[in-house]
């Protein structure tokens, strides 16, 4: 069963955790802490290819980063005080709900487990974004989106350059592109804080490993689905599969 992004609202506890800024701020892998001490072991022989515990775990980073970011691209759309910010967030909704649908293709085939909802420090963008309004909510949506996106390249690149699965290597394909989309369109904003980017993106998390790992969704629990506008004027990027 399957549920959209605004009927699952109950399922998000924004600001479930208490941190500081730079904490906040700080990407973390995107809010997913690496299950396995070995990530090159292969867990599962797929038709598609040998899977790794690095390949289990990036389809599940791709989930968490869709799970916070499209909700704030939404809210870009309503607050954003520009054309610029309302565009990034377009882009953010309509890129989202296609990397979503091409990762929960690829789970379904390679039988992984989907949270529901992104990991507390992600949860934790979304509330402090939620809270703001004005000029002070466009500049950290850019810069926070700015951030997690360009540490997320990283990660993005790593898994692409070892993985020997043809459905991860296709979803990092596209998370790679979906990436480098959004990083362009909150920089046309002019809004980027890039002090701050490069500061948050060299300094080395503090947090407990449980603010950085999505919550398991609960049993018999629908799957949240991240849905576009219908009215969107953006063209997402093919699905995997």
């Amino acid at each position: 069963m399957l549920v959209s992004r605004k009927a699952a609202g109950t399922l998000f506890i924004g600001g479930a955790v208490s941190l500081t800024l730079g904490s906040l701020l700080y990407p973390a892998m995107l809010g997913v802490q690496k299950v396995s001490s070995a990530p090159s072991r292969v867990v599962t022989h797929p038709a598609t290819g040998p899977l790794t515990a690095a390949d289990r775990d990036f389809v599940v980073k791709v989930r968490a980063a869709g799970l916070w970011e499209y909700p704030v691209g939404e809210k870009a759309l309503k607050k954003g005080t520009t054309k610029a910010v309302r565009s990034a967030g377009e882009q953010l909704v309509a890129g989202d709900a296609a990397l979503d649908a091409a990762c929960r293709n690829a789970a379904a085939q390679l039988g992984i487990t989907l949270p529901n909802q992104p990991s507390p420090q992600q949860q934790g963008f979304e509330s402090r974004l939620n809270a703001e309004s004005g000029k002070q909510f466009d500049t950290d949506m850019a810069t926070t989106v700015r951030t997690t996106n360009g540490q997320f390249l990283t990660t993005i690149a790593a898994v692409r350059t070892t993985t020997r699965n043809t459905l991860i290597r296709a979803l990092a394909n596209q998370a790679n592109n979906t990436v480098l989309d959004h990083i362009s369109a909150v920089e046309k904003t002019g809004l980027v804080d890039f002090t701050q980017v490069l500061a948050q993106e060299t300094t080395a998390p503090n947090l407990p490993a449980q603010d950085l790992t999505p919550p398991p969704a609960a049993a018999g629990q629908p799957q949240v689905v991240l849905t576009p506008p219908s009215n969107s004027k953006v063209s997402p990027n093919p699905t995997v599969g």
